[in-house]
């Protein structure tokens, strides 16, 4: 059976969110619905394109929990073809240990994983991320702040992500239905 790439949507308060699924399982997550974006996907996978929503039922709802702040964790299948050796092992290291509401620094990430990688390179692998949100990058700090953050608008989107996980206090202004400014 030839593997084939689905694409579904769901509406976000950082926008509507592009998730490209194969068989195998999530692939891609975008933060633009875009035909760009689709057309990325697919050429990357190299897969066929097949509209095939009930796919993407499990992601797109498990997405919409997690911004309404009812997912905690992510149980999704990962489909890892869009990395290499070393990001693959940090970012299931990522996935696997740094659970909702908590963070890790960049070196930390770097020794956990057992890469030997340094900082430096660990927040190129985060910046790399295909599966954002999913495969939580935005959980991976500076050891002297928040770090940079490539995914949606930018470190505004990281400091929104891990307010609403708690990893940081909330601003007096801060509202679950509205954007990161």
């Amino acid at each position: 059976m030839t593997e084939t790439l689905a694409f579904g949507t769901v509406d976000t308060v950082l926008g509507r969110l592009l998730v490209s699924e194969t068989e195998s399982g999530v692939v891609s997550l975008d933060f633009r619905d875009t035909p760009a974006a689709r057309e990325r996907a697919a050429r990357k996978t190299g897969l066929p394109v097949v509209d095939a929503p009930g796919r993407l039922d499990p992601a797109l709802a498990a997405l919409r929990d997690y911004f309404a702040g009812d997912l905690k964790t992510f149980e999704l299948p990962i489909d890892w073809r869009l990395t290499g050796d070393v990001q693959r092992q940090v970012l299931t290291t990522l996935y696997e240990t740094v659970p909702y509401g908590r963070t890790i620094t960049y070196g930390e990430l770097g020794d956990r994983s057992g890469t030997g990688v340094h900082a430096q390179v660990i927040g190129q692998v985060m910046g790399s991320n295909p599966i954002p949100l999913i495969v939580p990058c935005h959980r991976v700090v500076a050891s002297n702040g928040i770090g940079g953050y490539s995914g949606g608008s930018g470190v505004e989107v990281k400091r929104w992500l891990l307010t609403l996980e708690g990893s940081i206090p909330a601003t007096l202004d801060w509202d679950i239905a509205s954007p990161p400014r």
